[in-house]
């Protein structure tokens, strides 16, 4: 008979299911709960209920946990110190867009090796994700795959989708039914537009194709979900950090009727990907947040132990350890001065 079936797929390893690895990598009760109370922290602060400054920061992916760990223990004790005024979620980002190919993260290939042991890499997730809410500080992520949320999700307090698939109609059902809050980010190209319709698609209910715990393929039915908000990241036409940005989005987001909340990339095209310039765009967000432009509810920075990034692949024993191996990223000194600024402006 004339194959017909998978005439380009050279593997097809069953993974463990979603109930099996929560069950493997459990969470425990007091994690639950702080979840729980995280989610509704931010939720608060999205809806102006809390009028601290939700600030999500961290490395642009995480490729080796135990520098992951170091960064989170020094970011921990420093969310602890302006926990009044800002409100710190860690950026624990484990899955990686590409515009051609590249390495796509640590769910993807956990050895930096090409050897795409997913099963590793959703177990090293799950582990590390209880490790840094074992610190005391909160996670984000963004959602690439849609099957990921299965195994991940309930250890995640904010989520992102990014700018290449705000656009997707799988990426807002599975938003829809996601159970924290989440930005939309606009598109590549930096319109508002699709954005906007995601954030409206996602806060109602949908029906699509899913996985359930044990593995099976699904028919997942949502409400939708209420917590979704926008984020000005720049684009292909430049940034739209400005006042005059927050504005327009402010007026197309109510016009719409969706949540006029606002957060704000400092990194990606508002800052050409350079490091040296997040920090001016970032001072510029709080300028405006402390000038009275209380829609701006938060703001997102790429930061890691050292600055800058690196090339990858390269062999592992040359990597230069605290360091991106994706976006450039603020070192941490910068990171403290920066939210150490942002404390004495909303004092």
């Amino acid at each position: 008979m004339t194959q017909v079936s998978d005439l380009h797929v050279t593997k097809n390893i069953p993974l463990p299911t979603p109930a099996d690895l929560m069950a493997e990598v459990e969470r425990t009760a007091e994690q639950a709960t702080f979840i729980a109370e995280s989610r509704q922290t931010i939720r608060n602060i999205l809806e102006g209920k809390d009028e601290r400054f939700l600030l999500v920061v961290g490395p642009c992916s995480i490729h080796d946990t135990k520098a992951g760990i170091e960064y989170a223990l020094k970011l921990a004790k420093l969310a602890e110190e302006v926990k009044d005024k800002v409100y710190i979620v860690m950026r624990v980002y484990f899955e990686k867009p590409r515009t051609t190919v590249g390495w796509k993260g640590l769910i993807m290939d956990p050895h930096l090796d090409g050897s795409d042991d997913l099963a590793e890499g959703l177990r090293q997730a799950r582990t590390f994700l209880r490790e840094i809410i074992d610190t005391g500080l909160p996670t984000a992520t963004e959602l690439l795959d849609p099957i990921t949320p299965q195994y991940i999700a309930d250890l995640i307090s904010w989520s992102a989708i990014g700018a290449r698939t705000t656009e997707s109609q799988t990426h807002r059902q599975m938003a829809s039914g996601l159970s924290m809050p989440l930005g939309f980010k606009n598109s590549t190209a930096g319109d508002l537009v699709a954005a906007v319709n995601a954030i409206n698609a996602a806060g109602r209910p949908q029906t699509f194709l899913g996985v359930a715990e044990t593995g099976m393929a699904s028919a997942v039915t949502t409400s939708g979900n209420p917590d979704c908000h926008i984020i000005l990241r720049g684009g292909e036409n430049g940034p739209n950090y400005g006042a005059d940005d927050v504005a327009v989005a402010i007026e197309k987001l109510q016009a719409s009727g969706v949540s006029d909340a606002i957060m704000i990339d400092a990194s990606h095209a508002n800052c050409d990907k350079d490091d040296k310039k997040m920090p001016a765009v970032y001072r510029e967000i709080i300028r405006q947040r402390a000038s009275g432009s209380d829609r701006i509810v938060g703001a997102m920075l790429e930061s890691h132990l050292v600055a800058g990034n690196q090339k990858f692949p390269q062999p592992l024993a040359d990597l230069t350890y605290g360091q991106s191996i994706t976006d450039k990223c603020i070192d941490f000194d910068t990171t403290v001065e920066l939210v150490k600024e942002t404390l004495d402006a909303l004092s």
